[in-house]
């Protein structure tokens, strides 16, 4: 009698759609997917123990550059760690100049993602409408901050730059654009037929799957889990933050709540520059000795720093939880588990949103 041989099939770490190197491991049975293993370690960089025994200064240049996708939420996380540490005060304008540019961030991080789900599976017209619409995103960053990607925006007790009238004004007319082409390229997805086939109840990972994985972000949003930090940072709290949820459990609800957060990003944005104070933009303050564990959301989910402080401002001891590790595990474990095409295998991982640079810091 014959017998069906079980084939494992190693993708990676090199691949045309990975932005970063990693390997995917899968023991298949024709085309279906009977286990996989996602396998990291490729990039190393031993940041967090280059950033100990240095001066904060240092450290919040070196914290934004763990990622190039997510730095500002990197460098926010960092400082409102110092500052909850120190006892700073935050300046009431800053807070919201903090949100504004936090969830630009936020935005292009989600429009790269959903360019990459759909170069993955092949839609490359809708994947450059998207990369060419990030451009405008990264355009405001730049007006607001003076840079694209690795801002230093946020310091102690406030922020480097206050927003001129006219710059608001700029990002109000940017926000429109950006708001209609977004709402046309979602119609593009939701109507696609190959978009329905490729993603559609391809990846599932149930709600209960989520949570026993501990998926954050984006990820657990989709399978229904209502897990946000934002829900615990005072100035959402004051926008009347709600996350966005859907209960597809699928790759498809993962691009959907993407684009459905790059529109509630841009609400969040103009009720900002609607209802910010007036006054100055920092506070003042001293950073000195103190620890503390402080929780921001990244465009990817929970991110964690845990810090310890000398009397100088020494960055004594200092751990970082990044969100897609637990994504990853989510995708590994379950989502790529009992997918029925090889072809699909990128196409989910990718639709976790997975950031190499985060996990290999």
């Amino acid at each position: 009698m014959k017998k069906t041989v079980d084939v494992s099939l190693p993708i990676g770490p090199v691949h045309p759609v990975f932005k970063e190197p990693a390997r995917i491991k899968c023991e298949t049975m024709g085309e279906k997917v009977l286990s996989a293993e996602v396998e990291l370690g490729y990039v190393k960089k031993g940041i967090e123990r280059i950033m100990r025994d240095r001066p904060w200064q240092e450290v919040m240049f070196l914290a934004e550059r763990i990622c190039g996708i997510c730095s500002v939420i990197h460098n926010m996380v960092f400082i409102e760690a110092v500052e909850k540490a120190c006892d700073i005060a935050l300046a009431p304008r800053a807070a919201y100049l903090r949100v504004i540019v936090n969830e630009l961030d936020r935005m292009q991080s989600h429009i790269l993602a959903n360019y990459s789900y759909c170069y993955t599976i092949e839609h490359e017209t809708l994947a450059m409408y998207l990369l060419n619409i990030r451009e405008t995103v990264m355009d405001q960053l730049e007006l607001l901050t003076g840079a694209r990607v690795t801002c230093a925006y946020i310091i102690p007790g406030g922020v480097r730059f206050d927003i001129k009238p006219a710059d608001a004004e700029k990002l109000k007319l940017a926000l429109l654009k950006i708001e209609s082409d977004i709402r046309r390229f979602m119609g593009m997805f939701e109507n696609g037929r190959m978009i329905a086939l490729r993603s559609k109840e391809v990846g599932i990972l149930t709600p209960e799957e989520a949570r026993i994985a501990h998926a954050v972000g984006p990820t657990a949003r989709a399978s229904g889990v209502r897990l946000d930090e934002r829900l615990n940072h005072a100035t959402y709290k004051l926008l009347n933050f709600e996350p966005v949820l859907r209960d597809e459990c699928d790759n498809y609800a993962r691009i959907m709540v993407r684009f459905q957060e790059v529109l509630q990003s841009i609400a969040l944005i103009r009720k900002c520059l609607n209802e910010m104070p007036a006054g100055l933009i920092r506070s003042g303050g001293e950073v000195g000795a103190g620890s503390y564990s402080w929780k921001g959301e990244a465009p990817r989910g929970e991110l964690t720093y845990d810090l310890k402080t000398d009397e100088y401002g020494r960055i004594l001891d200092i751990a970082i939880m990044t969100p897609s590790i637990m994504n990853i595990e989510a995708c590994g474990h379950y989502m790529l588990k009992g997918i029925d095409s090889a072809a699909d295998i990128t196409s989910t991982f990718i639709s976790s949103d997975p950031c190499i640079a985060c996990n290999e810091r």
